[in-house]
């Protein structure tokens, strides 16, 4: 397969063309659905056509270009999932300006963190993320403009319907290049402040045999039949986000099929209703959702109808417990993904060409090169722990279209980016993982989440998965513990089920962190299926677990409290 693959980008590609502009511009696809608008205020769901998108795009594009949007400039999106987001990316990338996408949970600092370094020119927003914006605004000198969905926002807001009343619906596309940047997506960042990764109109070329892959063909025939079946797409993953944007919108859009845009808060509920409601085919659903799904719905094939042909994870290793309800219950082997904000779509299954292997990352997807390196840059043999590297260019010698431009305005979080050799073209991830014979790679966590406790090198997520499969337990998160004899000591924050946690409560002073009987469950759990050195010696219930804003759990956090608590004795 990777032998067969070549890459086809051509020297001028534009994103809002491929995913809106070709469609709209068919009359026969025209009129075929492009988003599904749905959430709690919705009295009925409404379709809108590609011909709406577009037609809605070119009046904002032009709105924009009033406000002296150029080609080039940055422009916030800070809007939830709704079809007014569709929108928002479709006119501002046939514009050729950048997107910069801003997540409806970002608080002010990371805002203005945000809006600063961007220098965005213009804001999108709606009620929520309109007011925070606007109290930002002073400290944000080269943002111009504020464009509102809402006419009660601040009377400087510009009212988005009056632009669409006035503008007009016809606008000539901005031929970009496939190298022009199109999106500045910021990083969540291990350390210091999130980076912005700048990513061109290409990446979404580099993202399709992923995409095609994971989504077990997205209803096409893998063996050359051209009329796909009817093909459906939701996920709860924020359009803010590069799974919710390069793993779920865009490519959704640039196949031509129908997305759900659920504009409310994810439930385990609410999404299988979702799913049943619209009759979801495929679905990108991150681990922290699979695992409530599992726990609030044992059984959902008894409740709903479900339709499903293809899930997609990433983020987290989601462990085999996740995967065997996904296969035994809704009826799908779950395709798990590895990718970054900087290279996204370069590893995973796709169960319809190659065997998935529970709790593994995969396979390199065709069009990527793919190893593990040492520290020296060196590839790791079979069985080695190494991190994660992708190759500029693919096996023919060719530039793998799927690799950012760079950090703005930082060179050198670029250069160290890449391997120390200054000869390689290795892009490091900073994960780690272990390639079996087979060639599929499994996930050993962060570079910086991997920990030694007497001698013995820990990852979290066997430890984590392991925990899980207890019914007490909703989410875990294993971090080290300083310890004076072993340097670390393995340390478990656990949510737990809400059955568990209701019978904890009852048990125990709810402010008490520690249950000695459900402990003492929990490590024995642990120490009857993992080697000795990995059950957890100390265990810590809380509400939450720290998240960003694309599900990922913030190990640091927990790492660094332990840290400053050893500190202080």
């Amino acid at each position: 397969m990777h032998a067969d693959f070549h890459w086809q980008v051509p020297e001028f590609f534009n994103i809002a063309q491929a995913c809106s502009r070709r469609w709209a511009e068919q009359a026969q696809t025209a009129s075929e659905t492009a988003v599904i608008a749905d959430g709690p205020d919705c009295a009925q769901p409404r379709h809108h056509s590609y011909a709406e998108l577009q037609q809605a795009a070119n009046r904002l594009s032009n709105g924009l270009r009033l406000l002296g949007v150029r080609r080039g400039e940055r422009v916030a999106i800070a809007l939830p999932q709704r079809f007014e987001t569709a929108v928002a990316y479709i006119a501002v990338l046939q514009l050729g300006a950048v997107a910069v996408p801003l997540s409806q949970l970002f608080g002010p600092e990371a805002l203005e963190y945000r809006l600063q370094d961007s220098a965005a020119s213009v804001a999108l927003v709606d009620q929520h993320s309109g007011a925070l914006v606007q109290a930002l605004r002073a400290q944000c000198p080269a943002l111009r403009h504020v464009l509102g969905l809402t006419g009660a926002l601040d009377p400087e807001v510009i009212d988005w319907a009056a632009v669409q009343e006035a503008a007009s619906a016809e606008c000539a596309l901005v031929h970009t290049r496939a190298e022009d940047p199109a999106l500045l997506i910021y990083t969540s960042g291990t350390t210091g402040n999130p980076k912005g990764a700048l990513i061109p109109h290409r990446a979404l070329i580099g993202n399709l045999s992923g995409f095609i892959c994971s989504q077990n063909w997205f209803g096409f025939d893998p063996h050359g039949a051209s009329t796909p079946s009817q093909a459906v797409f939701w996920s709860p993953a924020d359009w803010a986000w590069t799974g919710g944007l390069l793993d779920a919108l865009l490519p959704t859009l640039y196949f031509g099929r129908p997305i759900v845009a659920w504009n409310g808060r994810f439930a385990a509920a609410t999404a299988f209703a979702l799913l049943q409601r619209h009759r979801v085919t495929h679905t990108f659903l991150f681990p922290t959702a699979l695992k409530a799904m599992m726990k609030d719905c044992p059984q959902p094939r008894q409740l709903y109808r479900l339709r499903l042909q293809a899930i997609m994870s990433a983020g987290e290793a989601v462990g085999d417990a996740v995967f065997d309800y996904c296969r035994q219950q809704l009826g799908v082997t779950l395709n798990e993904m590895f990718g970054q904000t900087e290279i996204n779509y370069v590893v995973g299954n796709c169960a319809r060409l190659w065997p998935a292997r529970p709790g593994s990352m995969g396979r390199a997807y065709p069009g990527h090169r793919v190893a593990l390196l040492d520290e020296q840059g060196h590839e790791c043999a079979q069985g080695e722990i190494g991190e994660v590297a992708v190759h500029r260019l693919d096996r023919h010698g060719v530039p793998d279209p799927v690799f950012f431009l760079g950090y703005w305005n930082n060179p050198g979080a670029t250069r160290a980016k890449f391997s120390a050799d200054p000869a390689s073209s290795w892009c490091r991830t900073g994960d780690l993982a272990v390639r079996d014979a087979d060639g599929y790679l499994w996930y050993q966590g962060r570079a910086d989440d991997m920990f030694k406790s007497a001698g013995y090198r820990i990852g979290p997520g066997e430890i984590e998965n392991c925990l899980i499969k207890h019914p007490a337990v909703l989410y875990a998160a294993v971090v080290p513990k300083p310890d004076a004899q072993r340097g670390a000591l393995v340390k478990a924050y656990l949510v737990l089920a809400h059955e568990a946690a209701q019978q904890r409560a009852r048990c125990i002073n709810p402010e008490q962190a520690f249950d000695p009987a459900l402990v003492a469950e929990l490590q024995a759990h642990v120490r009857q299926r993992l080697a000795p050195y990995e059950y957890p010696k100390e265990i810590e219930f809380i509400d939450a677990l720290p998240m960003t804003s694309s599900g990922k759990v913030q190990r640091r956090l927990l790492r660094l409290q332990e840290e400053e608590r050893a500190q202080r004795g």
